[in-house]
């Protein structure tokens, strides 16, 4: 039986005609599920409902299986127990205009980034739309209770997973989420991230959402990314950007590029004079000034790929040299330091430990 989390408003109204309950039902319960109540928990549904439902129907809502929060700046992670035992990450962060969480799309990933925890072992399997939208329910549920106040008012699809491996669930999980009985949370508050996958950059496209699009770059020719992201091998850097440029050209929504700098790899001034002068010249011409932006962000070492992080005058010479060149530039700040927030560490330890 199906989560009922995962169902839309529109399938909880042909769910509520299945079961012999009046359209208006399906309204409450969409209401009451998203803040985090159970179907019994919901007052204005009945009993006789909530037993109707549980024949054709199930409900779970991903537990933390451990929090922890940052005493730097408040970073809080969650390590989240699916209804199988499998485990995921989210992590909620601060900012000065409110807060973002980052979401996992699958468990584990079998894209094979060099650089990336969340790949060891590869994908275990994909996320359901009631699993993804069930780590912002949850970590909602319990920010409130912590603080009434408290409120998720962004989405980054960039924790464990490749989200666009995961196409069709991700599709429903953006649409539940922007449903105006639940959390809605607008479409241009949720950022996708892909490494790569050029066909459905295509199709998500077609969807026309209004989120913003992250890709993984993290090198600017073939050879140096082959070689970190065995993605590439399949979508070269110039089929990779052909599909950016598309992309922009049908949405009209600028694209951002993240940048993983890896000491002694990729992190050269050489290496950010190359970069810009490819999305220079592949992304914009005399008639059109694509909007670009480069994210860098400093590798965070994984055991298990021997690489180091960038000194802190190699990324400042890196993002000077691409700001230089017209390419806007900024280094992530790093936020949950003490709590190992990056992304596949906590759900790598906890593998480990059983």
């Amino acid at each position: 039986m199906e989560n009922i989390l995962s169902l839309l408003p529109e399938e909880l109204e042909a769910l509520m005609a299945q079961i012999g309950e009046p359209k208006y039902r399906a309204r409450q319960l969409f209401s009451g599920l998203h803040k985090g109540l159970a179907p019994e928990e919901i007052t204005n549904v009945g009993k006789k409902t909530v037993a109707k439902l549980s024949e054709v129907t199930t409900y779970h809502l991903p537990t933390p299986r451990r929090r922890l929060v940052s005493a730097i700046d408040g970073t809080i992670k969650y390590l989240f127990e699916l209804a199988d035992g499998n485990c995921v990450e989210a992590v909620v962060m601060h900012y000065k205009h409110g807060s973002t969480i980052c979401i996992s799309s699958q468990v584990g990933c079998r894209m094979g980034c060099k650089f990336c925890a969340s790949t060891i072992g590869g994908r275990v399997r994909d996320l359901t739309p009631a699993e993804l939208i069930g780590q912002v329910i949850a970590a909602q549920k319990d920010m409130s209770a912590h603080d009434p106040d408290a409120r998720i008012g962004g989405i980054v699809m960039m924790g464990i997973g490749e989200p666009l491996d995961n196409f069709d669930n991700v599709i429903k999980f953006l649409k539940l989420v922007n449903a105006e009985d639940g959390i809605c949370i607008g479409y241009r508050h949720i950022s996708l991230s892909t490494c790569g996958i050029v066909d459905k950059i295509y199709e998500l496209a077609k969807q026309d959402l209004p989120i913003t699009l992250s890709i993984s770059l993290h090198a600017p020719d073939d050879t140096t990314r082959s070689s970190i992201m065995p993605i590439n091998q399949k979508w070269g850097v110039d089929a990779l950007l052909s599909a950016c440029k598309d992309y922009f050209a049908a949405t009209g929504r600028r694209i951002s590029f993240e940048y993983t700098l890896i000491r002694g790899k990729n992190d050269s001034v050489a290496s950010a004079e190359q970069l810009a002068s490819v999305l220079n010249s592949r992304l914009r011409s005399r008639s059109e000034t694509m909007p670009i932006h480069v994210n860098l962000i400093p590798v965070n070492p994984v055991e298990e790929s021997g690489f180091d992080r960038s000194e802190d005058k190699a990324v400042k010479a890196f993002a000077a040299a691409l700001e230089k060149k017209g390419i806007r530039a900024t280094v992530r700040r790093k936020l949950g330091a003490d709590i190992n927030a990056s992304c596949g560490q906590l759900r790598r330890a906890e593998q480990n430990k059983t």
